[in-house]
């Protein structure tokens, strides 16, 4: 994938704006030109799919947590905590979302996958994780879906993690990435996306290097970034 062709990606909504992984800081991706977004999951006790990055919400542990509770309990900002479907369903089918699961018991796997397939834009949805048994998990209980890898730490054998998996997606730490690696990336048919860029001058160097998606907390800056190179 060229360069111009790069997704922006806006990191749990847009969160240098709004709070992060709120309805609100979707929305606010949306409107600053991102392309998707990025967030985060977790499974409740009675498999309600939760987004938000810690595994507690105001000391209450959502792995313990029933619908119910859940629905009581509120952000921040005064929302409600959002579930994928709330968000997939706000989002819409103009922005593709890609789910980071923090942490899934088997059992609520299809709990996942039901909403994924259910959503207004399915073809447009992935999941990564830094545990690579739930990527594999799932893509192969979901064949077609697309899925990635979370790394920090850069790759002597950079197709292994990913094969090992199943996935397609390698999400690199940004300080670790490469020509070389892209390249590498590339020439199996595989994409890689860079986590977390904010400062416009790395964005230009990672997107001459050819990555497929910035991940960003400033989707605006993002969209200038990709929108230059491409004119």
């Amino acid at each position: 994938m060229s360069p111009s062709r790069a997704l922006v990606i806006a990191h749990r909504g847009a969160s240098a704006r709004e709070l992060e992984n709120s309805l609100a800081a979707f929305r606010a991706a949306a409107a600053l030109g991102a392309d998707a977004v990025e967030l985060d999951v977790h499974a409740t006790a009675d498999g309600v799919i939760v987004v938000h990055h810690d595994e507690a919400i105001a000391g209450h542990r959502i792995a313990r947590m029933t619908r119910p509770q859940l629905a009581a309990l509120r952000l921040a900002n005064g929302e409600p905590v959002p579930t994928l479907g709330d968000v997939l369903g706000l989002l819409g089918p103009a922005l593709q979302v890609f789910v980071e699961v923090k942490s899934l018991p088997p059992q609520f796997d299809a709990s996942l996958l039901d909403v994924l397939r259910n959503g207004p834009n399915p073809p447009g949805y992935a999941v990564h994780a830094f545990d690579h048994r739930i990527v594999q998990r799932l893509g192969a209980a979901r064949p077609g879906l697309r899925v990635g890898v979370l790394s920090t730490s850069y790759p002597i054998e950079p197709l292994r993690p990913l094969r090992d998996a199943g996935a397609t997606i390698l999400w690199q730490e940004h300080t670790l990435v490469d020509r070389a690696l892209v390249a590498a990336l590339h020439g199996a048919g595989m994409q890689l996306i860079v986590w977390t860029v904010d400062d416009v001058t790395e964005m230009r160097e990672l997107l001459d290097f050819g990555v497929d998606g910035i991940c960003t907390n400033r989707p605006e800056v993002g969209r200038r970034a990709v929108d230059a190179l491409a004119a």
